[in-house]
């Protein structure tokens, strides 16, 4: 699967910063917010708070890693009959 890379300008904490991100992140970090009934933005800047000293964009494919991570996890143990 190739996905191309995009630079996208959000502004954040007051701030604006660019984000590059290959297309396929951007689409799950939109379909991530949309679940929690989120604005782009204001995903992007709750991962922005808890990043650390860790590169943004770095941290936003690591948000989106765990988020499917997770959804998996959780549906396997619900297939295999756990709670």
């Amino acid at each position: 699967m190739m996905s191309g890379v995009l630079k996208r300008s959000i502004e954040i904490a007051g701030h604006r910063t660019s984000i590059t991100l290959e297309n396929d992140f951007w689409a799950a970090l939109r379909e991530i917010a949309e679940e929690k009934q989120m604005t782009l933005r204001a995903l992007v800047a709750e991962i922005d708070a808890g990043r650390g000293e860790n590169n943004l964009s770095s941290a936003i494919r690591l948000h989106v890693l765990t988020h499917y991570r997770t959804r998996s996890s959780d549906l396997l143990n619900r297939s295999n009959g756990s709670t």
